[in-house]
């Protein structure tokens, strides 16, 4: 969109920003692939695949409340700095699993790459408004969602081209590299004054205290604590997607790997769609009709998320899987914008990083909970629940708009 593009030719900090986001989400995905790929080469066992997932989801949501704390209180450009170096050298160190094929090195290796994750991507979106003038943010907020968005779908096909081509050594090689690019990247962001550190008072640095605060101030802003808990209400269904695709793909409309590349690539879609119509709102909404947005877009992510349950047509199917990842996309931009606007730089990162931790946490519950019950109950039923819960969610948000709940917050943050 022109906006994106304006943005990127007049805003040097944010294009060196958004280069090393690209470089560096594609990079992931060689990583995941590869590593995904891997050990099922290695060992045949869908439980190692399962394990992995999980030694990388359990940590991301571990470090979460020190990645809050350590940017909040630290250089947040030399975090993201040591965070990308960090990831090079494990990402490196996979090469290792060419040569010791040991299920626990995959386990730790992914663990160590995804605890020393939130510490840049809780970073990336804490400096939004360091970088961005008040009348830049949101777009800059909403190309770098959609960017997010996209690199999981190119990233996805290439790296597993990658994989297939050049073998898991230079999969792992270009994921390294693409951290070191990152890391270039964020090293040549300038600004005035030459910090990128928070404003905040007391010089002692007290971790568990500090991130309790953090919450204290979450849970004092109606807004802020309505966004934290309508995620983890996204996040209750959004894990379960995660095995849903791959059952529905396989299972339900038998179409194999093909069905479950198709159903992801028509989610991807879904979400570039979503993220530019919530671009354009975001412009055009003030705060009663953002929060209307919030809580129609919930609402067709469940419904349409139930009705893609529920589709004998493989092509319906896809339609509404189309439409659910639109609603998602939606709530995600003008979410993120208003944490951007309201929340005060002194508690930007831990905000970030908490609701990150938080998504994580659910995600890894809901996937186990959908799991275990797809040993007992149908895709379709699952699919159902995992629906309804997104129907809630806009239903309680909506209740509490109606109520006034959420009342627009005093001016701290960016605003």
């Amino acid at each position: 969109m022109a906006d994106w593009t304006e943005l990127l030719n007049r805003n040097r900090n944010y294009r060196r920003l958004w280069a090393g986001q690209v470089v560096s989400e594609i990079g992931d995905y060689f990583n995941n692939v590869a590593v995904f790929s891997l050990a099922l080469e290695t060992t045949g066992s869908g439980l190692v695949v399962s394990a992995v997932m999980l030694s990388r989801a359990i940590p991301a949501a571990l470090a979460g409340p020190l990645a809050g704390v350590a940017l909040d209180r630290f250089d947040r450009k030399r975090i993201m700095i040591a965070s990308s170096l960090c990831r090079a050298a494990v990402a490196l160190a996979f090469l290792l699993t060419l040569r010791f094929h040991d299920a626990w090195l995959l386990y730790l290796l992914s663990a160590l790459l995804m605890f020393t994750a939130p510490f840049y991507t809780s970073g990336r979106a804490s400096i939004l408004p360091t970088i961005a003038s008040r009348e830049e943010l949101h777009t800059a907020n909403s190309l770098t969602q959609n960017t997010q968005w996209a690199t999981q779908t190119v990233g996805t096909i290439v790296g597993g081209l990658s994989a297939a081509r050049l073998g898991y050594e230079w999969a792992f090689i270009l994921n390294a590299l693409s951290f070191v690019f990152s890391a270039t990247a964020i090293s040549r962001l300038r600004v005035e004054g030459g910090g990128f550190r928070a404003e905040r008072t007391g010089a002692m640095l007290r971790p568990w205290a500090d991130y309790a605060e953090g919450l204290r101030y979450m849970r004092s802003v109606p807004l802020v604590l309505g966004i934290g808990l309508i995620s983890v209400g996204w996040a209750m269904g959004g894990g379960a997607a995660q095995i849903l695709f791959a059952l529905f793909g396989e299972q339900v409309f038998r179409r194999g790997a093909e069905g479950i590349g198709t159903i992801w690539g028509f989610a991807g879609i879904g979400l570039l769609v979503g993220g530019a119509i919530g671009h354009v709102a975001g412009r055009r909404v003030d705060f009663a009709g953002y929060k209307r947005a919030v809580a129609l877009s919930y609402l067709v992510h469940g419904a349409t998320y139930v009705a893609f349950s529920r589709m004998e047509s493989y092509a319906a199917a896809l339609f509404f899987i189309l439409l659910s990842r639109v609603g998602m996309a939606v709530t995600t931009v003008l979410n993120n914008t208003q944490l951007l606007r309201w929340v005060p730089d002194e508690f930007r990162g831990r905000v970030f990083a908490t609701l990150e931790s938080l998504r994580w946490a659910t995600m890894m519950f809901s996937m186990a909970i959908a799991g275990l019950a797809s040993e007992y109950y149908s895709p379709r039923a699952i699919g159902v629940v995992a629906g309804l819960l997104g129907v809630i969610t806009a239903l309680v948000w909506g209740w509490y708009d109606w109520r006034g709940r959420i009342p627009e917050p005093q001016p701290r943050g960016a605003s």
